[in-house]
């Protein structure tokens, strides 16, 4: 068995425009007093990362990997997040999502779509220059309009989709390949990679591609009421990323799964800071570890009710809590020996 590493922070829920959260530098110093070892980084955030410089330049790559190792951290994985959401978007959530595209592709589908593809691609060399081997993204949605099939789905519609997302994450997950680095695709509400079904209709359109697998975070089962333990027993050798976020789903007379529209903190289902919610993290590690995860616990602070600084100080003691050391030997040893071929014979009764 191997040790899941951490604690580790995903920065995106924490930058801003105020110290320390507008720099690199102060970020990872922050990081680190709170006693994280380890910093996701979302490569969309111009203010702590240069993704287009960091595919290009092994000496920017490795000024960036100096400059937290100054601070006792590591880099964990990238995050393209928002630009793989916008490798495939369907039309009804145009201009939405055209918050997340720079402004020149913006009301440009086509071109948006084409900067995403670029923007993954320089995520699998900076990737590599920064010696990771995972990669966090989402894999965007034709199909998430039609999730609830009312009208009912035309026949051929699901199969259709995923072959198209397919097409597009082809190229971008064979780049990943050529480079050594797993893309994770974080199974969330909103994506057509929302749930293990999902992800096995993306495995057979890519042909098991080995470089598709899991980031893994147990919230977003709680809200679609998915069973996420028994999800690391089916997917565990898929799961190469981990996001330690918990959650809380309170049946109401009113609401349910889908929410009703409202607010998040009025849903039944919603994110909440660590050890607050309902998410059993100590089956979740002991299964990880048991499987042999040797990733990062990587803290997504999302909560509608704690303040993100306080979440984030409590985070880092909680993941540090549910680390596993693993044994290097059976309980039971001392009671064992040799083996003995006519002794076992013996007991055998041959």
């Amino acid at each position: 068995m191997k040790q899941i590493q951490g604690p580790a922070i995903f920065l995106a829920q924490f930058a801003g425009d105020e110290a320390p959260f507008n720099s690199f530098e102060s970020i990872c110093e922050w990081s680190a007093k709170l006693g994280f070892k380890g910093i996701q980084i979302p490569t969309w955030d111009g203010r702590i990362f240069d993704l287009a410089k960091a595919a290009q330049s092994q000496q920017y790559c490795d000024q960036v990997a100096a400059k937290a190792a100054e601070f006792g951290l590591v880099i964990t994985e990238l995050s393209t997040h928002l630009q793989g959401q916008l490798v495939a978007v369907h039309p009804a959530y145009d201009d939405m999502f055209d918050g997340f595209a720079p402004e020149n592709v913006r009301k440009n589908p086509s071109a948006r779509t084409e900067w995403a593809v670029e923007q993954m691609m320089f995520a699998a060399d900076a990737s590599a220059k920064l010696g990771l081997k995972a990669h966090a993204s989402f894999s965007g949605a034709l199909l998430w309009q039609t999730v609830y099939p009312w009208p009912q789905r035309p026949q051929g519609l699901v199969e259709q989709g995923f072959e198209e997302l397919a097409k597009r994450w082809l190229p971008i997950l064979n780049k990943f390949d050529e480079v050594g680095v797993d893309i994770c695709y974080e199974l969330h509400p909103g994506e057509d990679l929302h749930d293990g079904a999902s992800f096995d209709l993306f495995l057979e359109a890519t042909d098991h591609h080995p470089r598709a697998n899991i980031l893994y975070d147990p919230s977003h089962f709680v809200l679609q009421q998915l069973d996420y333990l028994a999800f690391i027993d089916i997917y565990h050798e898929r799961i190469k990323a981990f996001h330690v976020k918990d959650a809380e789903f309170v049946p109401s007379g009113r609401s349910g799964v889908y929410g009703g529209y409202q607010g998040w903190i009025d849903r039944p289902g919603r994110f909440r800071s660590l050890g607050d919610g309902q998410i059993d993290f100590k089956s979740i590690f002991t299964k990880l570890t048991q499987y042999g995860f040797e990733g990062w616990a990587v803290m997504e602070w999302e909560c509608c009710i704690k303040h993100p600084e306080a979440g984030a100080a409590e985070g880092a003691k909680f993941i540090k809590a549910h680390l596993i050391r693993p044994t290097e030997k059976a309980f039971d040893d001392f009671a064992g020996g040799e083996p003995d071929v006519e002794l076992n014979k013996q007991i055998l009764g041959v």
